[in-house]
């Protein structure tokens, strides 16, 4: 009679243990996530890498950082303050122009760009030429980044 007792008395705290696991659980506070502002990796801000080329005399390879600012991009502030106008939810703005675009076969010059780095979390690789109408509009949309037409 009393090993009945101590196994039930015992299969009882077990049971009651094991349903009070998951309610404890959920009551407990989860950890936070870090905080981006507190990252010291350094990688929060915004890098991209512009190669300019035969387009005079800005041709070269310029570095621009946003948030913070700074490289040697010829206009930073300028620049970093046009893309965070292009950035949009659910829009690239380093998208290149689409295949189903129907462009003016208008060629304005052999001026070429290449954008490299990271912009919003996100890698970019883009690269941009004034070969027809549509890119000609693009490459402009991107001014200060890119240097205006020569």
């Amino acid at each position: 009679m009393l090993r009945r007792l101590v196994v039930t008395a015992l299969a009882t705290t077990a049971t009651a243990a094991l349903a009070a696991s998951p309610a404890a659980l959920a009551a407990a506070p989860l950890p936070l996530p870090p905080l981006p502002l507190l990252d010291s990796g350094g990688g929060n801000h915004d890098h991209l890498t512009v190669t300019v080329a035969h387009n005079g005399e800005t041709d070269g390879t310029y570095e621009l950082e946003c948030h913070p600012a700074g490289g040697n991009h010829p206009q930073i502030l300028q620049a970093c303050d046009r893309l965070d106008k292009l950035t949009t939810w659910g829009k690239d703005p380093f998208a290149p122009v689409s295949s189903r675009a129907t462009c003016t076969m208008i060629y304005g010059g052999d001026s070429t760009a290449r954008v490299t780095g990271t912009w919003a979390g996100r890698p970019v690789d883009a690269t941009y030429n004034r070969h027809d109408g549509c890119e000609m509009a693009r490459w402009d949309a991107f001014v200060p980044v890119l240097p205006g037409a020569r």
